[in-house]
């Protein structure tokens, strides 16, 4: 059987399937914690918690910044010390610091909390796609990797499920507590991932070199110093757009739109499924067309989804009936960036490269929640949504131009 007759996953062996649930798991909870705060900033606004849009989009900087800081570190490490036991670690600290955050007893005390489950849930990502980039075959990475990405649909929606039963069960000044204790859940996974998932061959072939673990500012030599700027671009294209639009997603809804909360949670599973559907379909594009063209379709189609439906004042089955497209358009080209930055670097250099340019991204995208929540307060959510991830659909579309293509490029110590 081969992986282009629509039947990969069956191809894989049982290592490729047990590190590709471990990373799908992991981006799974890791998406279930992020979205957590995403969808309490209504609660917390009303009832007090929090005193602005603002100041919601500072604890949403505030916590990608240290996702940023905290997702170059763990690639450095994944270098030095694994990739299998930096996953995690990060599992383990975004949970704990999660569950922290019910115990906030102000916007400070949030902040700090979210702040701290940043470092840890910038970990994962950068170490998970890492992970499965280097265990699956060339011939299908790019939709193991992308698939991986799906998984952040399913925490989401998981997120939403939990939101709105914890919301209906509780008054809110309780339910906003009990949601975020259930954020400790993810942690009981790093047992499975301890017993069941090894380190990837190819790094435990140079980490066993003498020259094995060079220092992480080989990334910036002259080889792959043009490499590292754009990708690093690329990223903040990536995730500008995307925190742009979903940090506020649930307050939109809100405030614009009017929906309480069962409505926004309808809305939100529709763009969850859509978000899925992205995924899985980008995954499939990044191996079909390539990397490069695979992320310019991408990022065109999410500039010219998101943009009217934030910005017109659409009747509302014309809004309802796109909320499934904005899900797909919004994270489809997610898909393909895992796997472009996988094969932009050497083995000894991979972990280094593609967390400081995914979290460097993350660290500069950080900034566009608080810009949304600025300029929210001064005009209105949907034309500081629009703004924002409209510039930063463009610069996607660019770098993305700018990269050589790599599908089906070999992992080795040599970069492309």
């Amino acid at each position: 059987m081969t992986a282009t007759d629509g039947r990969w996953y069956r191809s894989m062996s049982p290592r490729e399937r047990r590190t590709f649930w471990a990373c799908f798991g992991g981006w799974a909870t890791d998406a279930m914690d992020v979205q957590i705060y995403s969808l309490l900033i209504p609660v917390l606004l009303s009832i007090g918690l929090l005193a602005s849009n603002a100041q919601a989009g500072l604890i949403g900087t505030v916590t990608l910044l240290c996702s940023a800081v905290g997702g170059w570190a763990a690639g450095v490490l994944a270098d030095r010390y694994g990739r299998a036991l930096m996953l995690q670690i990060a599992v383990a600290w975004f949970s704990v610091f999660t569950l922290l955050c019910a115990f906030a007893q102000d916007a400070t005390q949030l902040l700090i909390f979210r702040g701290l489950m940043g470092f840890g849930f910038g970990g994962e990502w950068a170490v998970g796609a890492i992970l499965i980039g280097e265990t699956v075959r060339a011939q299908y990475r790019g939709r193991a990797v992308g698939t991986v990405q799906s998984g952040w649909a399913v925490g989401w929606g998981v997120a939403v499920g939990l939101f709105v039963l914890t919301q209906s069960l509780f008054p809110p000044e309780t339910g906003w507590r009990v949601l975020f204790a259930l954020g400790v859940l993810p942690a009981l996974g790093v047992f499975w991932v301890r017993r069941h998932v090894p380190e990837p061959d190819v790094f435990v072939r140079h980490t066993d070199r003498p020259d094995g673990r060079p220092s992480f500012l080989g990334i910036f030599r002259p080889g792959l110093l043009r490499t590292t700027v754009v990708c690093a671009l690329l990223c903040t294209g990536a995730q500008g757009g995307y925190y742009s639009l979903t940090t506020f997603l649930p307050q939109f809804l809100r405030s614009a739109r009017g929906l309480d909360v069962l409505g926004i949670g309808g809305t939100l599973l529709l763009v969850i499924v859509g978000a899925l559907a992205g995924y899985l379909f980008g995954a499939w594009l990044t191996d079909r067309l390539g990397r490069r063209p695979a992320l310019v379709v991408c990022a065109v189609a999410a500039f010219v989804i998101v943009l009217p439906m934030t910005l017109l004042n659409l009747p509302t089955a014309v809004f309802t009936a796109l909320a499934l497209p904005l899900g797909f358009v919004s994270s489809a080209y997610f898909s393909g960036l895992g796997a472009l930055l996988t094969e932009q670097y050497p083995t000894e250099l991979r972990g280094s490269g593609q967390g400081f340019c995914y979290n460097f991204g993350r660290g500069i995208g950080a900034i566009f929640p608080l810009l949304v929540g600025l300029l929210a307060d001064a005009i209105s959510i949907g034309v500081a949504i629009a703004v924002f991830a409209g510039i930063a659909y463009l610069v996607m579309a660019l770098c993305s131009l700018l990269l050589p293509e790599t599908r089906g490029a070999e992992l080795t110590g040599a970069a492309p």
